[in-house]
């Protein structure tokens, strides 16, 4: 008899199939179905974040690529997810007619009406997006003139538009998260006395002055109803020629001696303002380093560096952008740095000069949904915060800087405002995903390079409910089925589609067996075909192939690396239809020489969870013992106790 279960008592194996394979019988117990609400949005934008029919969760097996949602492991926390209220865009909103301007706010803020925004990076001053004529800080100073006392510091000029935009923003959501960052200090405090470019002067006196210059701003910003959660100390540090806007070449030292300075000033002043550190690529831009000034280190390590210091003891973690590298490097960082939380606080759509609209969205949706929506979050991101929230339809106002950027929407010159990807690939996540939430296990076939696979990322909310956020990367339509505990569900996505799933709390999804940690894990494989170790890399978008079809005596074998209790097998062989074993056993040794046979059985999917009796193991092998002409692929094998 087959002992391949998909985590589910034997007496659920009597339900019936749909011709999916997903179960239509009712729970056991006699408890109702759980459903999940479905909200999707589409490349073609036929669907909007549109609410489709529910979902239930019935037990049974699916032949398709699985999704195995796993409360038990939790990651980090979320902030929330938004954009930055640029000068740009706050003149923007705070024009329109204040009924449409009121509409538009709820659209954005609103967590009931509308998407809930939770998270705002607000410019300390000037940046390439202003409605200005000319760039400013809070500060500024004739040529020549100093004000180390500040006596002259202001934010007057944020009283007519981006803080009256903020107090209703903060109004509709009162769980609104601010960060605050700068694009240049004043320029009397700079080496070029300019706000483009330069570095700040090596002079105690200086970072001093900037030190007290951030904490008068957080101090000003509080007062006038908006308190600062976040800081950092210079967006983008590491773009040295910024063309025609504020930027500052802030090297790690200076950056560690501003917090050195700032850090005690801040924690008497705000204890709530927390400083985050670098904000600026995954990567280092090679166009940063071809300008780095002769003699001087690039500085490829730059968050690193800043977190090994002393004056880390100040810094709640580190701050990124999208702009170059991967959002692997979070992740990087995170094992490095475990005790310190990553943001990622910039990220902009944008597309070519002669572009339609209609690719662009496409462009823009597909990209920030595996890159942003689920791989910046699959990556130890607490958020997810676009440039900016509103700009118009040329892509401005903006005084240098990108002519090509899109924004969470679009204000046209006659007062129609119109949404673009942003705000979706941002709503279905900010919608669903309530502030505290806890990021959760679950199996992800995608990648953020594209692999034409389903991707996704689940979190925890604080009442207990679950949000899941799956994207579609191929252009076709996939298949796919979610397993919580021993219920599931099938679902079948269009190409290039985003969609959030979620579902109450209920003790029918609750499994009482845990995953086992394989921390020190091997494989090695018959024939080795593609990569054995990926079978045990705890990532489900990599495989192990046989590279040959299918047949009797190839095998899988694992070293736990030490002896290992279980009651369940999983095998799942990822996001190829058609790669998982036509046939099976699994044996288990001590030593690695004496195996004792557990469980055998035809495969019948890509996923098969084999319970078995309690074991104790050093070494797990997973045989073949069936013909097929397909290659015989392994994403996963996890174990369960």
């Amino acid at each position: 008899m087959s002992r391949s279960l998909i985590g589910m008592t034997a007496a659920a194996l009597t339900v019936a199939l749909t011709a999916g394979g997903a179960a239509t019988a009712a729970p056991p117990g006699g408890q109702a179905p759980v459903r999940a609400r479905v909200f999707v949005t589409t490349v073609d934008r036929a669907e909007l974040l549109q609410e489709r029919d529910p979902v239930r969760f019935l037990p049974g097996r699916s032949a398709h690529p699985t999704i195995v949602v796993d409360p038990r492991q939790t990651y980090q926390s979320m902030d929330g997810f938004g954009a930055s209220l640029t000068d740009s865009s706050a003149s923007l909103l705070h024009g329109l007619d204040p009924a449409v301007r009121a509409k538009v706010m709820r659209q954005l803020f609103d967590p009931a009406t509308g998407i809930g925004v939770g998270f705002l990076r607000q410019p300390i001053g000037s940046s390439d997006f202003t409605a200005a004529a000319a760039h400013y800080t809070y500060d500024d100073m004739p040529p020549g003139r100093t004000d180390f006392a500040l006596r002259h510091f202001s934010v007057a000029r944020d009283q007519a538009a981006v803080l009256p935009v903020l107090r209703e923003a903060r109004r509709l959501n009162p769980q609104l998260k601010i960060m605050a960052t700068p694009w240049s200090p004043p320029a009397w405090m700079k080496t070029t006395d300019s706000l483009i470019g330069g570095r700040l002067k090596d002079d105690p006196a200086v970072y001093d002055a900037y030190a007290r210059y951030l904490v008068k701003f957080v101090h000003a910003y509080a007062a006038a109803g908006v308190p600062v959660d976040y800081l950092s100390l210079q967006n983008e540090p590491q773009n040295r020629v910024p063309s025609g806007y504020p930027g500052t070449d802030l090297p790690v030292r200076q950056q560690l001696k501003v917090i050195a300075v700032l850090g005690p000033l801040l924690r008497a002043a705000s204890p709530r303002t927390k400083i985050l550190a670098f904000d600026h690529n995954w990567a280092t831009h090679p166009n940063d380093v071809a300008s780095t000034p002769p003699g001087e280190d690039p500085e490829t390590d730059y968050p690193y560096d800043v977190l090994a210091d002393p004056a880390a003891r100040w810094v709640a973690g580190t701050a990124y952008h999208c702009y170059y590298g991967d959002p692997a490097a979070q992740s990087a960082l995170h094992d490095a740095h475990p005790d310190k939380g990553i943001w990622l606080t910039e990220c902009s759509g944008s597309h070519g000069a002669d572009d339609p609209p209609a690719k662009f969205f496409r462009d823009t949706l597909v990209w920030h949904a595996r890159t942003l929506t689920v791989g910046a979050t699959r990556n130890h991101a607490k958020s997810v915060v676009n440039w900016n929230l509103a700009l118009d339809p040329s892509g401005g106002p903006h005084l240098g800087g990108c002519d090509t950027c899109t924004g969470l929407v679009t204000v046209a010159p006659d007062g129609t405002v119109t949404t673009n990807a942003e705000y979706y690939t941002i709503g279905h996540l900010s919608k669903f995903v309530r502030p505290g939430a806890v990021r959760i296990a679950s199996t992800s076939f995608g990648t953020t390079g594209w692999n034409g696979q389903i991707t996704d990322v689940a979190f925890r909310n604080p009442d207990g409910s679950t949000a899941l956020v799956v994207h579609n990367e191929n252009d076709d339509p996939r298949t796919f089925a979610v397993a919580v505990g021993a219920q599931l569900f099938e679902y079948t996505l269009p190409g290039g589609a985003l969609a959030t799933f979620t579902w109450p709390a209920s003790p029918s999804l609750r499994d009482p067996m845990r995953q086992v940690p394989l921390p020190g894990a091997t494989a090695v494989a018959q024939p080795t075909g593609e990569n054995p170790a990926a079978a045990v890399d705890g990532d489900a978008s990599t495989r192990w192939s046989s590279g040959t079809a299918q047949a009797p005596g190839q095998y899988l074998q694992l070293d736990l690396g030490a002896q290992t209790v279980f009651r369940r097998v999983a095998i799942d062989s990822g996001g190829n239809l058609g790669d998982h074993a036509r046939g099976w056993r699994v044996s288990a040794s001590t030593d690695g020489v004496t195996w004792r046979e557990l469980a055998a059985g035809d495969g019948a999917g890509q996923l098969t969870l084999v319970e078995v009796p309690p074991t104790r193991a050093r070494h797990l092998r997973i045989e073949a013992t069936a013909t097929a002409g397909n290659w015989w692929s392994v994403a996963d094998v996890r174990l369960y106790r």
